[in-house]
C-alpha cells in the first residue's frame, strides 16, 4: 500500500473507531458492540468513497 492511499487508511480508522466506541457499549449488550463495529467500518467506507472521488 503507497502512503498516499488515504482510503485504505480511512476504512482501518473508522474500524477502530468503531472498535473504541464499542468497548463502551459491551457490558450493556453484545450487541451494541457489534453494532458500533459496524457503523465505524461503514463509516470507514464511506469517508473511502469521498476520498477517492475527490482525488479524481
Amino acid at each position: 500500500m503507497k502512503w498516499d492511499d488515504r482510503a485504505g487508511l480511512a476504512i482501518g480508522g473508522g474500524t477502530m473507531i468503531g472498535l473504541g466506541v464499542g468497548f463502551f457499549f459491551l457490558r450493556m449488550s453484545p450487541l451494541y458492540f457489534v453494532g458500533c463495529l459496524l457503523a465505524g467500518i461503514g463509516v470507514g467506507l464511506a469517508v473511502a468513497a469521498i476520498i477517492s472521488s475527490k482525488g479524481e
